[in-house]
Protein backbone atom coordinates (compact mmCIF):
# COMPACT_ATOMS: atom_id res chain seq x y z
CA UNK A 1 0.00 0.00 0.00
CA UNK A 2 1.36 3.72 -1.24
CA UNK A 3 2.02 5.24 2.06
CA UNK A 4 -0.67 7.81 1.10
CA UNK A 5 -3.24 6.11 -0.35
CA UNK A 6 -4.28 3.56 -2.46
CA UNK A 7 -5.75 3.29 -6.06
CA UNK A 8 -8.98 1.27 -6.98
CA UNK A 9 -9.89 2.18 -10.53
CA UNK A 10 -8.85 5.63 -10.23
CA UNK A 11 -10.11 6.84 -6.80
CA UNK A 12 -7.79 7.50 -4.47
CA UNK A 13 -8.44 6.20 -1.05
CA UNK A 14 -6.95 7.23 2.44
CA UNK A 15 -6.66 9.64 4.71
CA UNK A 16 -4.96 12.52 3.40
CA UNK A 17 -8.13 11.98 0.29
CA UNK A 18 -12.61 12.74 0.73
CA UNK A 19 -13.97 9.47 1.92
CA UNK A 20 -14.98 7.40 -0.21
CA UNK A 21 -18.70 6.42 -0.36
CA UNK A 22 -19.87 2.77 -1.91
CA UNK A 23 -23.80 2.36 -2.16
CA UNK A 24 -24.53 -1.40 -2.23
CA UNK A 25 -27.71 -2.16 -4.37
CA UNK A 26 -27.75 -6.08 -3.15
CA UNK A 27 -31.20 -7.15 -3.60
CA UNK A 28 -33.18 -3.92 -3.79
CA UNK A 29 -33.39 -4.40 -7.72
CA UNK A 30 -36.48 -6.43 -7.10
CA UNK A 31 -35.59 -8.72 -9.95
CA UNK A 32 -35.91 -6.13 -12.06
CA UNK A 33 -33.21 -4.92 -14.13
CA UNK A 34 -34.65 -1.88 -15.42
CA UNK A 35 -34.85 -1.04 -11.86
CA UNK A 36 -31.22 -1.66 -11.20
CA UNK A 37 -30.27 0.54 -13.91
CA UNK A 38 -32.05 3.16 -12.62
CA UNK A 39 -30.75 2.59 -8.47
CA UNK A 40 -27.48 2.71 -11.00
CA UNK A 41 -28.82 6.59 -12.29
CA UNK A 42 -29.99 7.63 -8.49
CA UNK A 43 -26.25 6.29 -6.67
CA UNK A 44 -24.37 8.63 -9.68
CA UNK A 45 -26.70 11.57 -9.03
CA UNK A 46 -26.49 11.26 -5.26
CA UNK A 47 -22.51 11.62 -5.55
CA UNK A 48 -21.32 8.07 -4.70
CA UNK A 49 -18.17 6.93 -5.95
CA UNK A 50 -19.04 3.73 -6.68
CA UNK A 51 -22.10 1.04 -6.73
CA UNK A 52 -21.27 -2.87 -5.62
CA UNK A 53 -23.59 -5.67 -6.16
CA UNK A 54 -23.44 -9.71 -5.50
CA UNK A 55 -22.52 -12.21 -7.51
CA UNK A 56 -24.37 -15.54 -6.48
CA UNK A 57 -27.14 -18.17 -7.17
CA UNK A 58 -28.96 -19.45 -4.67
CA UNK A 59 -27.71 -22.83 -5.61
CA UNK A 60 -24.05 -21.18 -4.96
CA UNK A 61 -25.00 -19.94 -1.76
CA UNK A 62 -27.10 -23.19 -0.18
CA UNK A 63 -29.33 -26.28 -0.01
CA UNK A 64 -32.83 -26.10 -1.21
CA UNK A 65 -34.02 -26.80 1.94
CA UNK A 66 -37.15 -25.51 3.31
CA UNK A 67 -36.48 -27.04 7.51
CA UNK A 68 -33.91 -27.54 10.38
CA UNK A 69 -31.09 -24.78 9.83
CA UNK A 70 -32.01 -24.09 6.70
CA UNK A 71 -34.88 -21.66 7.98
CA UNK A 72 -34.45 -18.64 9.26
CA UNK A 73 -36.10 -18.83 12.82
CA UNK A 74 -34.68 -15.72 14.53
CA UNK A 75 -37.70 -13.47 15.63
CA UNK A 76 -36.31 -10.19 14.83
CA UNK A 77 -34.87 -10.87 11.00
CA UNK A 78 -36.52 -8.96 8.58
CA UNK A 79 -36.44 -12.80 6.92
CA UNK A 80 -37.91 -14.68 9.46
CA UNK A 81 -39.47 -18.03 8.18
CA UNK A 82 -37.69 -17.82 5.38
CA UNK A 83 -35.60 -20.16 4.05
CA UNK A 84 -32.09 -19.97 3.18
CA UNK A 85 -32.61 -20.51 -0.44
CA UNK A 86 -35.44 -18.57 -1.00
CA UNK A 87 -33.82 -15.57 0.39
CA UNK A 88 -31.31 -16.13 -1.89
CA UNK A 89 -33.47 -17.07 -4.95
CA UNK A 90 -35.30 -13.80 -4.44
CA UNK A 91 -32.41 -11.46 -4.04
CA UNK A 92 -29.82 -12.44 -6.01
CA UNK A 93 -28.60 -10.52 -9.39
CA UNK A 94 -28.49 -12.44 -12.44
CA UNK A 95 -25.29 -12.67 -14.07
CA UNK A 96 -26.29 -11.49 -16.90
CA UNK A 97 -27.22 -8.39 -15.61
CA UNK A 98 -23.98 -7.45 -13.93
CA UNK A 99 -22.47 -6.41 -17.45
CA UNK A 100 -25.28 -3.81 -18.15
CA UNK A 101 -25.23 -2.74 -14.58
CA UNK A 102 -21.22 -2.01 -14.63
CA UNK A 103 -21.66 -0.33 -18.32
CA UNK A 104 -23.91 1.92 -16.59
CA UNK A 105 -21.75 2.62 -13.47
CA UNK A 106 -19.13 4.11 -16.07
CA UNK A 107 -21.68 5.70 -17.94
CA UNK A 108 -21.74 7.79 -15.01
CA UNK A 109 -17.97 7.51 -14.18
CA UNK A 110 -18.53 5.73 -11.11
CA UNK A 111 -16.58 2.31 -10.18
CA UNK A 112 -18.78 -0.98 -10.56
CA UNK A 113 -18.02 -4.03 -8.79
CA UNK A 114 -19.03 -6.80 -6.94
CA UNK A 115 -18.99 -9.29 -3.70
CA UNK A 116 -18.40 -12.71 -5.25
CA UNK A 117 -19.47 -15.47 -2.82
CA UNK A 118 -17.61 -18.57 -4.58
CA UNK A 119 -14.83 -19.43 -7.30
CA UNK A 120 -17.07 -19.23 -10.23
CA UNK A 121 -18.34 -16.00 -9.27
CA UNK A 122 -14.65 -14.91 -9.20
CA UNK A 123 -13.81 -16.37 -12.46
CA UNK A 124 -17.21 -14.55 -13.81
CA UNK A 125 -16.46 -11.04 -12.64
CA UNK A 126 -12.65 -11.36 -13.84
CA UNK A 127 -14.03 -11.91 -17.15
CA UNK A 128 -15.70 -8.61 -16.57
CA UNK A 129 -12.10 -7.15 -15.29
CA UNK A 130 -13.62 -5.97 -11.98
CA UNK A 131 -11.38 -3.31 -10.72
CA UNK A 132 -11.37 -4.44 -7.22
CA UNK A 133 -13.41 -7.30 -4.87
CA UNK A 134 -15.32 -7.44 -1.77
CA UNK A 135 -15.65 -10.12 0.87
CA UNK A 136 -18.62 -10.19 2.54
CA UNK A 137 -18.67 -10.53 6.70
CA UNK A 138 -19.83 -14.13 6.94
CA UNK A 139 -17.58 -14.69 4.03
CA UNK A 140 -14.38 -13.44 6.09
CA UNK A 141 -13.61 -16.57 7.32
CA UNK A 142 -13.40 -18.73 3.97
CA UNK A 143 -9.80 -18.88 2.70
CA UNK A 144 -10.04 -20.98 -0.01
CA UNK A 145 -12.17 -18.48 -1.14
CA UNK A 146 -10.31 -15.49 -0.51
CA UNK A 147 -6.91 -16.95 -1.73
CA UNK A 148 -9.25 -17.35 -4.79
CA UNK A 149 -9.67 -13.86 -5.00
CA UNK A 150 -6.25 -12.50 -3.70
CA UNK A 151 -4.89 -14.59 -6.76
CA UNK A 152 -6.35 -11.71 -9.08
CA UNK A 153 -3.87 -9.05 -7.99
CA UNK A 154 -6.65 -6.57 -7.47
CA UNK A 155 -7.72 -4.55 -4.12
CA UNK A 156 -9.59 -6.47 -1.73
CA UNK A 157 -12.46 -4.88 0.41
CA UNK A 158 -13.36 -6.89 4.07
CA UNK A 159 -16.22 -6.46 5.58
CA UNK A 160 -14.93 -7.82 9.48
CA UNK A 161 -18.40 -8.63 11.50
CA UNK A 162 -18.32 -11.42 13.88
CA UNK A 163 -14.45 -12.07 12.96
CA UNK A 164 -12.58 -12.63 16.00
CA UNK A 165 -8.67 -10.67 15.80
CA UNK A 166 -7.06 -13.72 15.54
CA UNK A 167 -9.60 -14.72 12.10
CA UNK A 168 -8.89 -11.40 10.95
CA UNK A 169 -5.14 -11.67 11.16
CA UNK A 170 -5.65 -15.35 9.44
CA UNK A 171 -7.35 -13.49 6.21
CA UNK A 172 -5.14 -10.34 6.27
CA UNK A 173 -1.96 -13.07 6.17
CA UNK A 174 -4.04 -14.98 3.93
CA UNK A 175 -4.10 -12.35 0.97
CA UNK A 176 -0.50 -11.15 1.94
CA UNK A 177 1.07 -14.69 1.23
CA UNK A 178 -0.64 -14.02 -1.94
CA UNK A 179 0.64 -11.03 -2.86
CA UNK A 180 -2.30 -8.97 -2.04
CA UNK A 181 -1.02 -5.64 -0.86
CA UNK A 182 -4.03 -3.38 -1.22
CA UNK A 183 -6.58 -4.38 1.48
CA UNK A 184 -9.32 -2.26 3.10
CA UNK A 185 -11.04 -3.75 6.57
CA UNK A 186 -14.35 -1.83 7.09
CA UNK A 187 -15.39 -1.94 10.46
CA UNK A 188 -19.31 -3.94 10.18
CA UNK A 189 -22.10 -5.22 12.49
CA UNK A 190 -24.06 -7.67 10.94
CA UNK A 191 -27.35 -7.10 11.87
CA UNK A 192 -29.95 -6.16 9.60
CA UNK A 193 -30.72 -3.09 10.73
CA UNK A 194 -27.83 -2.85 13.13
CA UNK A 195 -28.02 -0.15 16.11
CA UNK A 196 -25.52 2.54 16.80
CA UNK A 197 -24.93 1.29 20.20
CA UNK A 198 -23.74 -2.04 18.72
CA UNK A 199 -21.26 -0.12 16.26
CA UNK A 200 -18.34 -0.05 18.53
CA UNK A 201 -16.61 2.64 16.08
CA UNK A 202 -13.18 2.65 18.41
CA UNK A 203 -12.89 -0.20 16.31
CA UNK A 204 -11.97 1.65 13.80
CA UNK A 205 -8.67 3.39 14.63
CA UNK A 206 -7.85 -0.18 16.39
CA UNK A 207 -8.05 -2.04 12.58
CA UNK A 208 -5.88 0.49 11.66
CA UNK A 209 -2.69 0.28 13.91
CA UNK A 210 -3.14 -3.24 14.11
CA UNK A 211 -2.82 -4.23 10.50
CA UNK A 212 -1.41 -1.11 9.40
CA UNK A 213 -4.26 -0.77 6.14
CA UNK A 214 -7.03 1.23 5.18
CA UNK A 215 -10.24 0.90 6.85
CA UNK A 216 -13.93 1.65 6.89
CA UNK A 217 -17.16 1.11 7.66
CA UNK A 218 -19.82 -1.10 6.25
CA UNK A 219 -22.88 0.25 7.97
CA UNK A 220 -26.21 -1.60 7.97
CA UNK A 221 -27.52 1.55 11.07
CA UNK A 222 -30.40 3.68 9.85
CA UNK A 223 -29.67 7.46 9.18
CA UNK A 224 -26.20 8.98 8.43
CA UNK A 225 -24.83 9.58 11.99
CA UNK A 226 -23.00 6.68 12.57
CA UNK A 227 -21.37 6.98 8.95
CA UNK A 228 -20.04 10.40 9.73
CA UNK A 229 -18.59 9.64 13.11
CA UNK A 230 -16.88 6.58 11.85
CA UNK A 231 -14.97 9.39 9.11
CA UNK A 232 -14.28 11.35 11.70
CA UNK A 233 -12.43 7.72 13.96
CA UNK A 234 -9.95 7.57 10.58
CA UNK A 235 -12.60 5.70 7.80
CA UNK A 236 -11.75 6.17 3.91
CA UNK A 237 -14.47 4.17 2.52
CA UNK A 238 -17.98 4.14 3.69
CA UNK A 239 -20.67 1.22 2.04
CA UNK A 240 -24.39 1.68 2.34
CA UNK A 241 -26.89 -0.34 1.10
CA UNK A 242 -28.93 2.05 -1.09
CA UNK A 243 -32.61 1.82 -2.77
CA UNK A 244 -34.79 4.29 -4.80
CA UNK A 245 -37.75 4.20 -2.09
CA UNK A 246 -38.01 1.95 1.07
CA UNK A 247 -41.57 2.20 0.64
CA UNK A 248 -41.35 -0.10 -2.85
CA UNK A 249 -40.10 -3.14 -0.64
CA UNK A 250 -37.38 -5.29 -0.99
CA UNK A 251 -34.61 -8.15 0.99
CA UNK A 252 -32.93 -4.83 2.26
CA UNK A 253 -34.53 -2.01 1.67
CA UNK A 254 -35.62 -1.28 5.35
CA UNK A 255 -32.39 -0.48 6.25
CA UNK A 256 -31.08 0.85 2.89
CA UNK A 257 -30.98 5.11 2.19
CA UNK A 258 -33.05 6.68 -0.29
CA UNK A 259 -31.46 9.26 -2.92
CA UNK A 260 -31.47 11.94 -0.75
CA UNK A 261 -30.43 10.48 1.95
CA UNK A 262 -26.76 9.05 -0.48
CA UNK A 263 -26.71 12.39 -1.18
CA UNK A 264 -26.39 13.59 2.59
CA UNK A 265 -24.52 11.01 3.20
CA UNK A 266 -22.12 11.86 0.86
CA UNK A 267 -22.17 15.78 1.46
CA UNK A 268 -21.74 15.30 5.40
CA UNK A 269 -18.95 12.58 4.98
CA UNK A 270 -17.14 14.93 3.09
CA UNK A 271 -17.35 17.70 5.46
CA UNK A 272 -16.12 15.59 8.27
CA UNK A 273 -13.26 14.73 6.64
CA UNK A 274 -12.80 18.57 5.54
CA UNK A 275 -13.22 19.40 8.88
CA UNK A 276 -10.62 17.00 10.12
CA UNK A 277 -7.84 19.33 9.56
CA UNK A 278 -4.52 19.82 11.73
CA UNK A 279 -3.80 20.04 15.21
CA UNK A 280 -4.09 23.63 15.23
CA UNK A 281 -3.79 26.77 17.86
CA UNK A 282 -4.21 30.70 17.54
CA UNK A 283 -5.97 32.11 15.18
CA UNK A 284 -6.41 31.12 11.73
CA UNK A 285 -5.95 33.19 8.39
CA UNK A 286 -9.37 33.92 8.40
CA UNK A 287 -10.20 34.23 11.86
CA UNK A 288 -7.49 37.26 12.21
CA UNK A 289 -10.15 39.49 11.32
CA UNK A 290 -12.24 38.62 14.64
CA UNK A 291 -9.28 39.09 17.02
CA UNK A 292 -10.81 42.86 16.90
CA UNK A 293 -14.21 41.27 18.54
CA UNK A 294 -12.14 40.14 21.91
CA UNK A 295 -12.44 42.13 24.60
CA UNK A 296 -9.70 44.57 25.88
CA UNK A 297 -9.53 47.64 28.36
CA UNK A 298 -11.17 50.65 27.20
CA UNK A 299 -11.23 54.33 28.95
CA UNK A 300 -15.21 54.60 29.67
CA UNK A 301 -15.04 57.98 31.27
CA UNK A 302 -13.02 61.53 29.88
CA UNK A 303 -10.04 61.72 32.36
CA UNK A 304 -7.56 64.74 32.58
CA UNK A 305 -4.04 63.99 33.13
CA UNK A 306 -3.02 62.39 36.54
CA UNK A 307 -6.11 61.27 37.42
CA UNK A 308 -6.30 57.44 38.68
CA UNK A 309 -7.48 54.19 37.14
CA UNK A 310 -10.18 52.39 38.90
CA UNK A 311 -13.38 50.50 38.37
CA UNK A 312 -15.37 53.40 37.01
CA UNK A 313 -13.51 54.42 34.16
CA UNK A 314 -11.50 51.72 33.44
CA UNK A 315 -13.31 48.36 31.79
CA UNK A 316 -12.72 45.13 30.22
CA UNK A 317 -14.91 45.38 26.81
CA UNK A 318 -15.12 44.65 23.13
CA UNK A 319 -13.63 45.71 20.97
CA UNK A 320 -10.29 44.14 21.17
CA UNK A 321 -7.64 47.28 20.72
CA UNK A 322 -6.88 48.23 24.02
CA UNK A 323 -4.13 45.88 26.41
CA UNK A 324 -5.58 42.78 27.22
CA UNK A 325 -7.50 42.48 30.29
CA UNK A 326 -5.04 40.01 32.35
CA UNK A 327 -3.57 43.61 33.48
CA UNK A 328 -6.44 44.82 34.70
CA UNK A 329 -5.72 44.43 38.13
CA UNK A 330 -2.03 45.89 37.24
CA UNK A 331 -3.67 49.18 36.27
CA UNK A 332 -6.16 49.86 38.94
CA UNK A 333 -4.83 52.91 40.41
CA UNK A 334 -2.18 54.02 38.02
CA UNK A 335 -1.73 57.51 36.79
CA UNK A 336 -3.08 58.78 32.72
CA UNK A 337 -0.22 61.21 31.66
CA UNK A 338 -2.13 62.66 29.22
CA UNK A 339 -5.87 63.89 29.06
CA UNK A 340 -7.89 60.68 27.44
CA UNK A 341 -11.31 61.21 26.16
CA UNK A 342 -14.44 57.99 26.63
CA UNK A 343 -13.83 55.53 24.48
CA UNK A 344 -9.89 55.36 24.05
CA UNK A 345 -8.34 51.92 24.29
CA UNK A 346 -6.09 51.84 26.65
CA UNK A 347 -2.18 51.28 26.03
CA UNK A 348 1.31 51.36 28.10
CA UNK A 349 1.73 54.88 26.55
CA UNK A 350 -1.11 56.46 28.43
CA UNK A 351 0.19 55.48 31.65
CA UNK A 352 1.83 58.45 33.28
Amino acid sequence: MNENYMAIGGLKLGRNYPPVVVAEMSGNHNQSLERALAIVDAAAGAGVHALKIQTYTADTMTLDIDEREFLISDKDSLWKNKSLYRLYEEAHTPWEWHKPIFEQCSKHGIIGFSTPFDETAVDFLEQLNVPCYKIASFENTDLPLIRKIASTGKPVIISTGMAAVSELDETVRVLRKQGCKDIVLLKCTSTYPATPEDSNLLTIPHLRELFECEVGLSDHTMGIGVSVAAVVLGASLIEKHFTLCRADGGVDSAFSLEPHEMASLVNETWRAWQALGKISYGATKKEKASLGFRRSLYIVRDMNAGERLDKENLRAIRPGYGLAPKYYEILLGKRVGQDVKKGTPLSWELIG
